[in-house]
């Protein structure tokens, strides 16, 4: 789903009583859209939860998220992960590239 979209959705909600948290990997987006409480992971879109099949991961960032929303004190609060895509940390250089024994002639 749309970050914008989760993003306002959330204030929605919030403006009604509802806390929430927003994981999320595009921080631009999210924090200029005001949500309360954003844990932000820096991985590809669609990985907010961390990579896909590793359960550790995932479940470390979901806590992250439980523990935010029960202890931010301050609106506006961000949260970074402290995870890496990869060991160098540069998977956006890479990350869309095909090889080129895969690419259509």
């Amino acid at each position: 789903m749309c970050h914008q979209t989760v993003s306002l959705v959330a204030r929605h909600l919030e403006a009604h009583g509802i806390p929430t948290v927003v994981l999320g990997s595009a921080r631009d987006i999210v924090e200029q859209c005001g949500v309360p409480r954003f844990v932000f992971t820096d991985f590809p879109l669609g990985n907010p939860c961390g990579k896909p099949g590793d359960k550790d991961m995932q479940r470390a960032i979901v806590g992250m998220a439980l523990d935010l929303l029960e202890t931010a004190r301050y609106p506006l609060t961000t949260l970074q992960t402290p995870f890496r895509w990869d060991e160098t940390g540069e998977w956006r250089e890479t990350y869309m590239e095909l090889p080129e024994d895969t690419q259509a002639a």
